[in-house]
């Protein structure tokens, strides 16, 4: 378990984006064949536009790097403009120069859901577990797709939404009635395993939780 936190406070969502965005290139070229973490949603689209920025200006390198997404819908397609493999491919990706073969991403198409989330716990203990992941953190208190409830002891799962996270989630969908009820998420075990972990919070909407 980790024992040392820092705790760095940014006087906005601009400038958080950029001390996370130094802190990852930092950790990056430490590591270039490492192992990172990715998280969706709106809070981290900041940290990968300014890493669009540090590739493009600066020549930051993500060639060697291997990258394993939090979670993903269940079922979705990938081309599906609400996936998360849509979302990593759109906000960071394709602007940069990581592998495709380098990127991986729980498979929302599965036809075995279990099968899958162990699959991909295994895949993450083949790379040697994750060096820096990146969190965001729900309006209740979820990390990834794992509510505040959830075990410590929790593998990669196959996890019912709740109403909650549901309602978060329509925003970005037409209707209520579109947002997926199932979801594939990395569970707390492999992610307080990470060498060091990044946890992102942005607005007066998050600062209770």
């Amino acid at each position: 378990m980790h024992s040392n936190i820092n705790l760095l406070i940014e006087p906005d969502y601009a400038a958080m984006s950029r001390k996370a965005a130094e802190v990852f290139a930092e950790a990056l070229r430490e590591r270039p064949e490492g192992v990172f973490g990715f998280a969706t949603g709106g809070t981290p689209e900041g940290m990968y536009e300014n890493l669009i920025r540090m590739h493009r200006e600066n020549g930051l390198d993500f060639s060697k790097m291997n990258a394993f997404n939090l979670d993903e819908y269940y079922p979705i397609k990938q081309n599906d403009s609400q996936s998360y493999y849509y979302f990593m491919r759109e906000k960071l990706f394709s602007h940069v120069n990581v592998s495709p073969g380098h990127t991986h991403i729980p498979n929302g198409e599965a036809s075995d859901p279990a099968a899958e989330c162990a699959a991909y716990d295994r895949e993450i203990e083949t790379y040697g577990g994750v060096d820096l992941q990146i969190l965001g953190i729900g309006a209740n208190g979820h990390i990834g797709f794992n509510e505040p409830s959830e075990s410590f002891t929790s593998r990669t799962n196959y996890v019912a939404l709740t109403e909650i996270t549901v309602q978060s989630n329509s925003r970005f969908f037409e209707s209520l009635e579109q947002v997926p009820r199932h979801a594939l998420t990395m569970g707390i075990r492999p992610i307080m395993m990470s060498g060091q972990i990044m946890l992102l919070c942005s607005g007066a909407s998050k600062a209770e939780i």
